[in-house]
């Protein structure tokens, strides 16, 4: 089927890697995932291989201590043609995934961390996004059309060097402390990869609803691309599509499962990719199973960063993650003893303005851009 989709696509004289993600983000009807490479599953792929990472790399101390198992259990894949990129299928340990949702939803919005929302709220409307969200959203009837929690209008936080939206830029005098128990799991991760000595400068966390999906883009904006890109995902499960260095070049898909991590370095640090769709929970199953498990991970030595999470706390992860995504990407700006330019501390865009992330299926150009200007979150995730 991809093979006759791709011929079609050059034949009709349509990039290939639009017209992926255009059948994966339809609805009606909803796109067939039987192309969809599932890692978490035995792979029957040509183009999926096993990676073999460095066990010695990261001690099994550090790695529970980051909620991670041991990296000789972790079971990674790499795709032909697709030099540096790595994906390793959920190898945190049971319950430790709770902790980095209740992370992403009720610690890193916080001030002085910048969201979405401040684009068009005082800093006092979103000084406690968590707690001004939580009762309403513990009290709402899904099956019913409600306003949304300040917790459900979230599209994006940024941490560490704060990405710019419209200058799509970072700078140095836009800056905050990254979170630290974030900086220890990325530089575990990283090592087990064999990137030693990575610094978690720049996140962002995005937040998809059922009907979010984010376009075709390229991270190019750090001064850097030698050290990895680092993607961790939890929550409903996604298709995600990997491109080439052009954008018409094609796609491969495949499925992000909670807890799973991509890792992109070397030539596949600037691969277009993009994420179409949400994938429908399972009927009676509103919560992946790695998410039900109610083993806290606790009892590991002094200076874990992963905390075993309250039971009302997690009752509103949850209940929000029944219809929701979130990834939380982390970079490194700058190199070995590299520093912003100083004529000006802007770096190169992500993106140029005419493609931007934005994507809206069956819009003109026109209307996309109206809309780009009533939109409350000024981001890329359609919703």
């Amino acid at each position: 089927m991809m093979a006759k989709m791709a011929a079609s696509v050059l034949e009709h004289g349509e990039d290939a890697f639009r017209k992926l993600f255009k059948f994966y983000k339809r609805r009606n009807p909803p796109p067939d995932f039987g192309d969809v490479i599932d890692f978490s599953k035995n792979v029957k792929n040509d183009m999926v291989f096993s990676v073999e990472l460095n066990p010695s790399a990261l001690s099994e101390a550090d790695a529970s201590r980051a909620g991670l198992r041991p990296v000789k259990d972790w079971r990674a894949f790499g795709l032909k043609g697709h030099s540096g990129f790595v994906f390793i299928s959920n190898p945190f340990l049971p319950g430790s995934q709770h902790h980095w949702v209740r992370q992403c939803l009720k610690t890193y919005p916080q001030k002085p961390n910048v969201c979405n929302l401040d684009m068009h709220m005082s800093p006092s409307e979103t000084e406690d996004i968590w707690n001004k969200s939580a009762d309403i959203l513990r009290k709402k009837n899904q099956g019913k059309r409600e306003p949304k929690t300040l917790l459900e209008k979230l599209r994006w936080v940024t941490l560490g060097y704060h990405y710019d939206w419209n200058s799509k830029t970072y700078s140095a005098d836009h800056y905050t402390q990254f979170p630290p128990d974030l900086h220890s799991l990325s530089r575990e991760v990283a090592a087990a990869c064999g990137f030693h000595g990575f610094a978690a400068e720049a996140g962002i966390l995005n937040y998809y609803r059922a009907d979010s999906s984010l376009g075709i883009h390229v991270d190019e904006s750090e001064l850097d691309h030698s050290r990895p890109l680092l993607s961790f995902s939890f929550g409903q499960t996604a298709v995600f599509l990997l491109g080439g260095t052009r954008r018409e070049d094609p796609a491969t898909p495949m499925f992000m499962h909670s807890g799973d991590i991509m890792v992109m370095s070397g030539p596949s640090r600037l691969l277009y990719h993009a994420v179409p769709c949400i994938v429908p929970a399972p009927a009676g199953q509103p919560l992946p199973a790695c998410l039900l498990d109610t083993q806290q991970t606790t009892g590991l030595h002094t200076g874990s960063l992963v905390q075993a999470v309250p039971t009302e706390d997690w009752e509103l992860c949850s209940r929000y993650l029944h219809t929701s995504r979130v990834n939380m990407t982390v970079r490194q700006v700058l190199g070995d003893g590299q520093a912003f330019p100083t004529e000006t501390t802007s770096i190169r865009s992500e993106v140029s303005p005419k493609d931007g992330y934005h994507e809206k299926h069956g819009q003109e150009e026109e209307d996309l851009k109206a809309k780009r200007k009533r939109n409350d979150s000024g981001y890329d995730l359609d919703s």
